[in-house]
């Protein structure tokens, strides 16, 4: 408009101001060129190591050819097998590119300027960042004991509180919500307020004792969100698909405003092909059993400090400070996430992995922590 110039300032949305963005892992190919290695164990974005389902991957192939169409917006074929496999209401589903999206959608639905969110810290940045991108402000509660602090949680509900985030497994650290601390805590909040149960673990944390069944929390609470994704166990990250189960009145407003072909076509039929894997899905856990039990028995045996993990990764204590641990490790070829994100200077996440990725990284750690700590046990 003509007098009237705007400053560089004044075209943002000005929640971008102070925008933090989320820091993803570093990319294999751009590490073997930076440092000039052949092979980069990439043990950073808790991936499945074992790699994508058989079966997706043969789904995807047949699909192929028809990827000049549109997809079909409402995942129909997908919604209805899922719908079955976990006892739901076809119209409790929401279909989204990757948990991040989901994540988003929920932030967009709920979220006015001026609400606060709750979380525990530390965990999923996604949380945050979202919300503050809609002008909210995220509460953190620390963590006691090495475990949420739910009853801290609980206790910075506020007429501002508009959502609260739990992610079970924990991610960086985890460790996952019982049965029973969830049904305290539930009692502890309004059940007209929005929770979201973060599961994108779901699969390897389903077997540990006392992990609650949350899909049969919505009849009693309606206003949950459960978050599950086929990136971790089904090994199909590349091609971004999660979802959401909540009830039918949550459902329906989310998948408003969702983007309407925000699936792809080769995504929706990897997730119908992954459903049908069951054998990928156990070689998956047996694999990851073994790479928590070896890491662990390597942390026991050099006294560090962890996180025991219901999840495809660990969160453990050095004693040396992650950036340069990270440095270090990626030098040698393995690059795991550092744990000064979180705040969490002397932690790193480890994602599990292969039997000799698992070794690889055993041994250039304790490579790392002979040089960094001579006198040590390692």
């Amino acid at each position: 408009m003509k007098g009237n110039k705007l400053a560089m300032d004044d075209i943002f949305r000005k929640e971008t101001k102070s925008f933090q963005a989320y820091v993803p892992g570093k990319p294999v190919e751009e590490v073997k060129m930076e440092l000039g290695l052949n092979e980069i164990d990439k043990l950073a974005s808790n991936e499945n190591q074992l790699g994508p389902s058989p079966k997706a991957v043969e789904a995807v192939r047949q699909a192929a050819a028809d990827i000049h169409f549109y997809p079909e917006a409402g995942c129909p074929e997908l919604r209805r097998e899922l719908a079955e496999k976990l006892g739901v209401a076809e119209n409790q589903l929401v279909f989204g590119n990757g948990g991040e999206e989901l994540i988003q959608l929920i932030a967009q639905t709920f979220i006015n300027q001026r609400d606060e969110i709750i979380t525990a810290d530390p965990t999923f940045g996604i949380y945050g960042i979202t919300a503050g991108l809609m002008g909210a402000t995220t509460v953190r509660v620390s963590f006691k004991d090495k475990d949420f602090d739910l009853p801290g949680m609980a206790a910075a509900i506020n007429p501002k509180t508009k959502l609260i985030y739990l992610c079970s497994p924990n991610n960086p650290t985890g460790n996952y919500i019982s049965k029973e601390q969830l049904e305290v805590f539930l009692q502890k909040v309004p059940s007209d307020l929005p929770l979201l149960i973060d599961e994108a673990y779901y699969e390897f944390a389903a077997s540990c004792p006392n992990y609650p069944d949350t899909i049969s929390l919505l009849a009693k609470r309606p206003r949950t969100i459960i978050l599950r994704t086929f990136s971790k166990i089904s090994g199909i990250a590349g091609v971004r698909i999660g979802y959401l189960i909540s009830s039918v009145e949550l459902a329906t407003e989310l998948n408003k405003i969702k983007l309407i072909f925000g699936v792809n076509r080769l995504a929706q039929e990897a997730a119908r092909g992954a459903l049908k894997d069951e054998d990928h899905l156990k070689k998956t856990l047996e694999m990851n059993r073994r790479s928590l039990d070896r890491m662990m028995n390597a942390f026991n045996e050099w006294d560090l400090d962890y996180f025991p993990s219901a999840a495809n990764f660990i969160f453990v204590d050095t004693g040396i400070d992650s950036r340069r641990l990270f440095d270090q490790l990626l030098r040698l070829g393995t690059i795991v996430r550092p744990g000064f994100y979180w705040g969490w200077d002397n932690w790193i996440r480890v994602s599990t992995g292969t039997t000799e990725q698992t070794e690889r990284f055993i041994q250039r750690l304790k490579k790392v922590l002979d040089s960094e700590r001579p006198a040590s046990k390692t």
